[in-house]
């Protein structure tokens, strides 16, 4: 103890710690004029204690198998690990914890739903509408089918022609040439196959033909030609919908890959940018916008995913599109909006899905498109606006779709739209008053306040009689006030100068 006390008598006042810059190894070394010890501060015990320095221990040689000894020990000991910031989180513009994880989304970004119905009990209701389920099949299945309803026809009627073959007997007279069979040429299985194909598809070469000696013949090809067509027709009309689907149509309607927020004519909007890659357009292209997110009712009812309507210009017509052009669409934040309470610290721990539906009529086909997409949570820039896109050039607009996912920063207020209203009503209601009262003082103040009672006709000067004098409205009620007293005026009294001079 009396070693420290001496020690501390001789520290300098000021006393420069050398800290390292990722805070391992020493701490530092006091200054020369005390060679004797070396002074640590301690974090846990709050006090300064000494250590005798001693030189430097001598690396000892060892040997390459000691060496080696030693690097396995040192790499089989677990190392304690560093707490370090994951790769799945980040933090925000305010500190919040933002999670980086992947949300299960409701809409994919290339507008399919991510939604899968299971344990239906009712399957049959897919068969009484088979014309819709194959045309819902994917390519592979739809081709599968498409293929066996034209092999299964051609292998049903060529056996059915191969049995009425086997019992007329025309397969024991194939060398009789007075025997006339139900058909010319078959032979066999092979043979009335082929017929069977000839027969649906109308080719008609020639070699096998049907005689008149055989009705059931007859009756067969009839029925053969009637179902051929039918299959034909269905199954044609089937390819036919599934290539030319309006979804396909979808694929070059395009959607940024992020929402913004920022002020617009000073209000803050949620928008994105939409586009169509064809020259031919929509015909009647209307936006829709949905908010996807969990809520509870006020009766403690659990709602997984509710779906809240955006109005994206509804009221005013501005959700009807002319898509020539990429536009971009916005939303007002108001009062009937969402994200009325939403600042951009809520925006970055909150979690929701905006589902963005694009319908229209395709212009060369006349049919019905919908192109979808979606936005998540962290998928919403704060503080953004859309780069321009669009230039003029010789005769023409130039539109340059390589700055169509660009954004640019800008500056935002980071408070919700309900703070940002109150304080611009407060600051119109500050400007205000502040206005009036200086207008009053202006107008009521020094010698012309004077002059003006003096011009009154009910003032005590101009009568001679002390009773009533200006007559003061204060909103809607009209007050007489006593000339004696002049009283305090404000922004809020207006002097009611009804009775004019005389």
């Amino acid at each position: 103890m009396a070693l420290e006390n001496s020690v501390l008598s001789s520290r300098p006042e000021s006393l420069s710690l050398p800290v390292s810059e990722k805070g391992e190894g020493p701490v530092g070394e006091a200054e020369p004029a005390t060679p004797t010890g070396v002074f640590d501060v301690s974090e846990e015990l709050g006090r300064v204690v000494t250590t005798d320095t001693a030189a430097p221990p001598q690396p000892t040689p060892r040997s390459f198998q000691s060496k080696l000894a030693a690097r396995e020990a040192q790499a089989a000991t677990p190392q304690p690990r560093k707490k370090a910031q994951g790769a799945g989180s980040e933090k925000g513009k305010f500190g919040w914890g933002r999670s980086r994880r992947k949300r299960q989304r409701y809409v994919e970004k290339n507008g399919r739903c991510n939604v899968q119905h299971g344990n239906m009990r009712e399957t049959y209701r897919y068969l009484t509408d088979i014309f819709t389920t194959l045309v819902d099949l994917n390519w592979r299945c739809s081709l599968f089918v498409f293929v066996m309803a034209y092999a299964v026809t051609w292998l049903f009627f060529g056996a059915i022609w191969y049995l009425i073959a086997y019992c007329r007997g025309d397969l024991d007279h194939l060398e009789d040439e007075t025997w006339t069979p139900c058909v010319n040429n078959v032979n066999g299985f092979i043979s009335a196959f082929l017929f069977s194909i000839e027969t649906e598809t109308t080719i008609g070469y020639g070699h096998r033909v049907i005689t008149d000696q055989c009705p059931v013949g007859t009756m067969l090809l009839l029925l053969q030609a009637i179902l051929g067509s039918m299959v034909n027709a269905f199954m044609v009309g089937c390819m036919f919908v599934k290539i030319s689907q309006p979804n396909k149509r979808a694929e070059t309607l395009v959607f940024s890959r992020n929402a913004v927020i920022s002020l617009r004519d000073e209000r803050l909007c949620l928008m994105f940018r939409v586009g169509d890659l064809r020259s031919s357009h929509i015909v009647g292209a209307n936006m829709r916008a949905k908010l996807i997110k969990s809520k509870q009712t006020q009766e403690g009812e659990f709602i997984p995913l509710d779906q809240t309507d955006i109005s994206v210009g509804f009221e005013t017509g501005d959700d009807r599109l002319f898509l020539v052009s990429p536009l971009v669409i916005s939303h007002e934040i108001d009062s009937r909006s969402p994200f009325w309470d939403m600042s951009q610290a809520q925006l970055e721990k909150d979690d929701f899905e905006i589902v963005v539906i694009l319908e229209g009529m395709v212009e060369a086909t006349g049919m019905t498109c919908q192109a979808r997409s979606s936005y998540l949570a962290e998928e919403v820039l704060w503080g953004h606006r859309f780069s321009p896109m669009m230039s003029l050039a010789e005769g023409f607009f130039d539109v340059d779709y390589g700055a169509f996912h660009h954004t640019f920063e800008v500056d935002t207020p980071s408070c919700s739209a309900r703070e940002l209203s109150l304080a611009a009503a407060r600051l119109e209601a500050h400007l205000y008053w502040s206005i009036s009262s200086r207008l009053d003082e202006e107008k009521w103040d020094g010698p012309n306040l004077t002059e003006h009672l003096e011009k009154q006709p009910g003032s005590g000067s101009a009568n001679g009689k002390g009773g009533v004098g200006t007559t003061f409205t204060v909103g809607e009620t009209s007050e007489s006030q006593d000339q004696s007293g002049q009283g305090e005026q404000n922004g809020s009294v207006a002097t009611d100068q009804s009775e004019s001079e005389a």
